[in-house]
């Protein structure tokens, strides 16, 4: 019994973060996705650096900028302890912007290339049959990169779903509340309880397993 809960607990809340991420990673991403694909503006490379710079930086690096930014003194940090009277670090909140952030990139790195590769002929079509741009990329440019998109959002999911690092800096690793399937396999693994880690790594292979095979049916559909 207390196995099972060791288990489920750290599995349920690792699936709850990762697709709060992901719902916000696709929407935000999607948007970020199409202004780099088909906008052309000053500072497009400042921009194009700063959504890679989380896949590069160690995630102990993002993690303490978030700390920074998330902290009581920080500008959201501040702004959310006045609203609601209390700090953002270390609750699932804590962890969900820091899997936000760190999967982000992956989204729209994805995307971007999906829509580039849109025909811009069609699009252009659309817009002389009288559609506005907003409805071109709703109803043509998506969906003609929607494999892409779909993997995007796979591949955020999965990265949130393994997220470490950051959350571990910003989250903390506490049992019950903040404590992932990657902190509970680090913890597990630091007090030498080999069985739940084992376990705990062969159920996030089977997830990976699973979110990438899925991922292949959808893209042959």
């Amino acid at each position: 019994m207390e196995t099972l809960q060791s288990v489920m607990i750290p599995l349920m809340l690792t699936l709850k973060i990762a697709s709060i991420s992901t719902v916000f990673v696709t929407i935000l991403g999607i948007f970020i996705a199409y202004m780099l694909a088909k906008r052309e503006f000053t500072g497009k490379w400042l921009a194009e650096v700063l959504v890679t710079l989380p896949l590069v930086l160690p995630p102990t690096v993002t993690g303490y900028i978030l700390v920074l930014v998330l902290g009581k003194n920080g500008i959201f940090g501040s702004i959310f302890t006045k609203i609601t009277g209390s700090g953002i670090l270390f609750t699932w909140q804590a962890a969900v912007i820091a899997a936000f952030v760190v999967s982000l990139p992956m989204m729209i790195k994805t995307a971007t290339s999906a829509i580039g590769a849109v025909d811009r002929n069609v699009e252009e079509a659309a817009c002389v049959l009288g559609r506005s741009e907003f409805e071109t990329a709703l109803y043509i440019t998506l969906p003609l990169a929607k494999k892409g998109i779909v993997a995007g959002c796979v591949l955020s999911f999965a990265r949130a779903v393994g997220e470490f690092g950051a959350t571990l800096m910003v989250a903390g690793n506490i049992q019950g509340r903040t404590s992932t399937m990657p902190l509970s396999i680090y913890g597990a693994y630091q007090t030498g309880n080999d069985e739940l880690a084992n376990l705990l790594v062969l159920i996030l292979v089977v997830i990976s397993f699973i979110t990438i095979a899925a991922t292949g049916k959808l893209g042959e559909r």
